[in-house]
């Protein structure tokens, strides 16, 4: 093992997904991860899988002191056995993972009895994972070369009158241009069990971003909000009957601002646009 390889360890790359990391070494992992692109492409998996699991989720998730109490005990617990850490935390994950797939079951099963009664509590919980579920959506899909949308740019009018009648809603496509992004296309897909669309952008340099639009139940409004996770930046908001999210791997002062012209854009009645 040479010593570029010592650098960076397996604990180090679970840290980096699960955004445990100090500012240097993120940015010291991240500089390690451009040399070793097969690595780099393991961890944009793993950050795939982690935003799907939490958008999935994250509707079900609660927390009390007997949580904390467990994390304390696991502590100890990972204290006590420090040398054989990556066994340890190998089975805390694959314990999690049945977890989840219990909890799943579970929501089958008991979700209508549970949600019913309390509609506001479904609204926020779709509000929450709407970054969640962006996230996901723009780490499987930015990193797509051939089947990144299944309408290109040369289809705008058919790819805006296909998604708004899938969402019930007249849509507008930003233009991006004055930011530098221009329109590599768009798709369907499942946003909060419901037709949801994505529309990808890209600047000269290759680098993309994502705007994501999906039904909000109750058609109340939020204002801008942002969420970060492994690197990746959401500016998100709800606007009546739609929920957005803007999603890249950009500097935020640039991503808010493709947010400000997408939020004023969608706003156009989908007639006006040229």
């Amino acid at each position: 093992m040479t010593d570029e390889r010592k650098t960076v360890s397996e604990d180090d790359l679970n840290a980096y997904v699960d955004g445990f990391l100090s500012e240097a070494d993120r940015a010291r992992v991240e500089q390690w991860l451009e040399r070793n692109p097969a690595r780099a492409e393991d961890v944009r998996q793993w950050q795939a899988q982690a935003t799907e699991l939490r958008a999935m989720f994250s509707p079900y998730a609660h927390s009390d002191e007997r949580d904390r109490a467990l994390l304390s005990a696991t502590n100890v617990r990972e204290v006590a056995h420090s040398g054989d850490r990556w066994t340890e935390r190998l089975g805390s994950r694959i314990a999690a993972g049945l977890l989840l797939f219990a909890a799943g079951a579970l929501t089958g099963l008991y979700a209508p009895h549970i949600l019913t009664p309390g509609r506001s509590e479904q609204v926020a919980q779709v509000a929450e994972s709407l970054p969640r579920q962006a996230q996901s959506a723009f780490l499987i899909y930015a990193s797509e070369v051939r089947h990144a949308v299944e309408v290109g740019p040369d289809q705008q009018t058919h790819l805006a009158n296909w998604l708004g009648k899938r969402l019930d809603h007249p849509l507008n496509i930003p233009d991006l241009s004055n930011l530098g992004f221009s329109l590599v296309g768009g798709r369907l897909l499942p946003v909060n069990g419901k037709a949801g669309a994505l529309f990808m952008y890209e600047d000269t340099s290759g680098q993309r971003l994502t705007v994501l639009l999906g039904r909000n139940p109750d058609n109340r409004e939020t204002s801008f909000r942002i969420d970060s996770s492994g690197g990746v930046e959401t500016f998100y908001w709800i606007d009546g009957p739609i929920g957005y999210a803007v999603t890249g791997e950009v500097p935020r002062t640039l991503l808010q601002k493709v947010a400000d012209e997408c939020y004023r854009q969608f706003e156009k009645p989908a007639a006006a646009k040229s």
